[in-house]
């Protein structure tokens, strides 16, 4: 099973997608240039975003604890040093 695929069947974006929109918004945001109304839209489209992105990576990380439990040892850059 790839990353993501449960999202994509759910319809919900992935956590890439929802940070680029993220990002998005705050760009227009930034710029100032927009009525309260608009501003307060977008505050609010970005909570949610933000929202939905901590999900994602509270997710990935229970994801990496679980595997880490099950017997799988972390990465060890200094293991590759006697490779070279």
């Amino acid at each position: 099973m790839s990353a993501g695929t449960e999202d994509e069947k759910a319809g919900t974006p992935d956590f890439e997608q929802s940070l680029a929109e993220l990002e998005s918004l705050i760009t227009r945001l930034e710029r100032g240039d927009l009525p309260l109304a608009d501003s307060l839209a977008l505050f609010e489209q970005g909570i949610a975003l933000t929202r939905r992105c901590h999900a994602h990576l509270a997710e990935a990380r229970q994801r990496v604890e679980i595997l880490l439990k099950d017997g799988a040892r972390p990465f060890d850059p200094d293991a590759l040093d006697g490779d070279e």
